[in-house]
C-alpha cells in the first residue's frame, strides 16, 4: 500500500482501533514480519513498550527477529506471548454493569421489500430504548442512507453534527465518481427480486432502523467512539467492510436484519439476526434469531418486537449465544482501502 497516499490513514486507523475494541480486553497481540510498510511502531505510535502486561499495550512478536530458527520457533513465540495475555484475561469476572455500557452496531443486508417495514422499525424502537437507557448505537451504509440525508440533518443534535454528515455524504460521493461508480448501483439481484426497485426506496427502509432519536455525532471511516448516543458511523454498505469498521469503532454488540438471509457472524462481536418475514426464520430457523415478519403478519406490534429485541440484545450481552456463535459462523475482516496499492 502506498502508505503516504491520501486515504491510507483509512485501513492504518481501522487497524489500530480494532485492537482496541472493548471485545479484547486490552490485551492485544501484534505478529509482525518486520519489514512490512505498517511498522508497529507506526501502528502504536504513542510509545508502546512492546513486553506482555504492560498496561494494555499490545505484545509484539516479530517473525523475522534473528532468535527465531524455523517456522516452529515462530509459532511458539506467539503461543507463550498469547499464554501471558489469556492468564491475565482469565482473572477477569463477570460483573453486572448497566444497559449504558453497551456499544451497538446495526446493519442491515439481503434486504427486502419488508425491511423498511418490520424488522428495520422494530430495530428502530429498539435503538429509542438503548439510547434512552445511555446506550450508545451505531448505524452506517453511506450509499443507503445518502439518499435521505435530509432526514438525518433534521436530526442533528447541533449545526456541526449536520454539518458532518453531508461532509461523509460529499467525501463518498466523491469516491464513487473516481471509481466511475454511483448509488444507483447498490442494490443487489436479491434487493429487486425481494420487491426493491431502486436505492431510494432501500434509503427509506435503512434509515428507520436508526429510529427517532437524536443524531450526537458522526465518525469517518475507521475513527473511534468518543461519545455516546445515536452515531452515524460512515462505512460503505458492504456487510464484510461495515462490519470491520464498526467494529474499529468500539462496537461490542451487532444486530444484522436481513429479508433474503445470510449466515453472516463474526469472531470478535456477538451478531443477532433478524429475519423480516417469517418464512424466512422458520426456512431458517437455526439462523435467524429473532422472527420480525410478525409485524406483517398481525401477529405482533413494532414494539413487541423492539421490546423482545431489546431484552434479547441484555441477554446476548450477559452470555446468550446467538445462532451464529453456535456454529461459530465468522467472516473474515475486511479493511476499506480508498488509497493506491503499489
Amino acid at each position: 500500500m502506498a502508505i503516504d497516499a491520501p486515504g491510507a490513514e483509512i485501513p492504518i486507523r481501522t487497524l489500530r482501533n480494532i485492537s482496541m475494541n472493548p471485545n479484547f480486553g486490552g490485551q492485544a497481540l501484534v505478529v509482525s514480519l518486520g519489514c512490512e510498510k505498517l511498522q508497529p511502531a507506526r501502528l502504536f505510535p504513542r510509545g508502546a513498550i512492546w513486553i506482555a502486561g504492560n498496561g494494555g499495550q499490545p505484545s509484539l512478536v516479530c517473525l523475522q527477529d534473528a532468535a527465531h530458527v524455523g517456522f516452529m520457533s515462530m509459532i511458539d513465540a506467539i503461543v507463550k506471548t498469547a499464554d501471558l495475555q489469556l492468564a491475565r484475561l482469565n482473572l477477569r469476572r463477570r460483573e453486572t454493569c448497566p444497559a449504558a455500557e453497551l456499544t451497538v452496531g446495526m446493519q442491515c443486508g439481503g434486504s427486502d421489500a419488508f425491511s423498511g417495514v418490520t424488522a428495520n422499525p422494530a430495530l428502530g424502537f429498539a435503538t429509542d430504548l438503548l439510547v434512552r437507557a445511555g446506550a450508545t448505537v451505531m448505524f452506517s451504509e453511506t450509499t443507503e442512507v445518502r439518499d435521505g440525508i435530509d432526514q438525518l440533518t433534521a436530526r442533528a443534535v447541533d449545526a456541526d453534527v449536520a454539518a458532518a454528515l453531508i461532509a461523509q455524504m460529499a467525501w463518498y460521493d466523491d469516491y464513487l465518481e473516481r471509481g466511475g461508480a454511483d448509488r444507483s448501483a447498490n442494490t443487489t439481484p436479491g434487493n429487486r427480486k425481494g420487491g426493491l426497485s431502486n436505492i431510494v426506496e432501500k434509503a427509506m427502509g435503512s434509515i428507520v432502523k436508526s429510529g427517532s432519536s437524536a443524531i450526537s455525532g458522526v465518525l469517518a471511516p475507521g475513527e473511534k467512539l468518543t461519545r455516546k448516543g445515536l452515531i452515524y458511523a460512515a462505512a460503505p454498505a458492504s456487510d464484510f467492510i461495515c462490519g470491520t469498521l464498526q467494529l474499529a469503532a468500539g462496537r461490542n454488540l451487532h444486530v444484522f436484519t436481513t429479508g433474503r438471509g445470510t449466515p453472516y457472524g463474526l469472531a470478535a462481536v456477538p451478531v443477532i439476526k433478524v429475519a423480516t418475514r417469517t418464512e424466512l426464520a422458520k426456512r431458517w430457523h437455526d439462523l435467524m434469531d429473532l422472527d420480525a415478519g410478525r409485524i406483517a403478519s398481525g401477529e405482533a406490534t413494532i414494539a413487541d418486537v423492539g421490546w423482545e429485541l431489546f431484552q434479547m440484545l441484555l441477554d446476548v450481552a450477559s452470555g446468550r449465544k446467538t445462532w451464529a456463535e453456535q456454529w461459530k459462523l465468522h467472516n473474515a475482516l475486511v479493511l476499506f482501502n480508498p488509497a493506491p496499492v503499489t
